[in-house]
């Protein structure tokens, strides 16, 4: 590996996991229990434009494990793995396909991540019932995905490539 390429992991680890800290400062406690801005996803897609899938895949493994221990449990970890895996995968075979804009992407993996998390509830529940949270996730999945979405892709443009 580059020294270059494995500072600026490094860096954007750290700032997805600074993104990660501060929305535990503002917690949304609306209906749906769990819901979050999703501001790491700024520097997730980020890297997944201008680095590769490897290093995105890198950033948001180390993050969620990272931030799973400093700020959350074996469970938090756990239905953060699922939705940033899922999430990930999906926003990477969008943004391959080229036929969906950065805002797209990041709506669509916001969604996901949500996904991800009920699957995981229902397992680790052992109750389907708990995908009656879907529709409300997928709502504020969808305005933090455009928010998200409209800076990650800011960010991409005035940052060249790695």
């Amino acid at each position: 590996m580059k020294i270059k390429r494995v500072a600026f992991l490094g860096l954007t680890i750290a700032l997805a996991m600074i993104m990660s800290y501060i929305e535990t400062l503002f917690p949304l406690n609306f209906a749906v229990p769990g819901i979050k801005m999703g501001l790491a996803n700024i520097v997730i897609i980020f890297v997944l434009y201008r680095m590769s899938f490897g290093d995105a895949c890198i950033v948001s493994l180390v993050r969620v494990f990272l931030v799973s221990l400093l700020f959350g449990n074996v469970m938090a970890l756990a239905y953060s793995l699922a939705g940033a895996a899922l999430s990930l995968l999906v926003m990477y075979l969008l943004k391959k396909s080229d036929k969906f804009s950065v805002i797209g992407v990041s709506i669509t993996g916001a969604v996901m991540h949500n996904v991800g998390q009920i699957i995981m509830a229902v397992i680790i529940m052992g109750t389907e019932q708990i995908a009656y949270y879907l529709p409300a996730l997928a709502v504020s999945g969808t305005i933090s995905g455009i928010l998200i979405g409209v800076v990650s892709s800011l960010v991409i443009k005035r940052i060249k490539k790695i």
